[in-house]
């Protein structure tokens, strides 16, 4: 089984502004040992909001990586997050970590409280 992890847009973010040196630890170990990455398209947007544009240059070169995959979100993925509840990226997230059985990786692991996280391991960035 191939394993990874799933990023939130915290991570995302943090990886992208440089805030955190284990994010950028986390995505360059990945390169170098072959793990995907897996990105919910509505983490990736909720990311973008506040990047300078530095940052947006960094994120493009995560979503270029040949160990990330875009989760894209149609129209019956749309549904399955919105049968979770809570905010888009949030649910989106957390479906991607269950779907595929890898941790969550996320900054702000109170954001989660109160979700169902049933089979989601969740990864706090120090």
């Amino acid at each position: 089984m191939i394993g990874g992890r799933v990023l939130d847009a915290s991570t995302i973010a943090r990886f992208a502004s440089g805030s955190s040196v284990y994010a950028a630890a986390l995505v360059w170990t990945a390169v170098e040992e072959n793990i995907v990455l897996a990105v919910p398209s509505t983490a990736v947007a909720e990311a973008c909001c506040d990047l300078p544009d530095q940052a947006q240059q960094v994120l493009d070169v995560l979503l270029h990586l040949p160990v990330t995959v875009v989760d894209d979100l149609d129209g019956s993925r749309a549904r399955a997050v919105g049968g979770l509840g809570g905010p888009a990226p949030d649910a989106h997230a957390l479906l991607c970590a269950r779907d595929r059985g890898w941790p969550l990786v996320t900054a702000d692991a109170p954001r989660y409280r109160g979700t169902d996280l049933a089979g989601v391991e969740v990864e706090q960035l120090p």
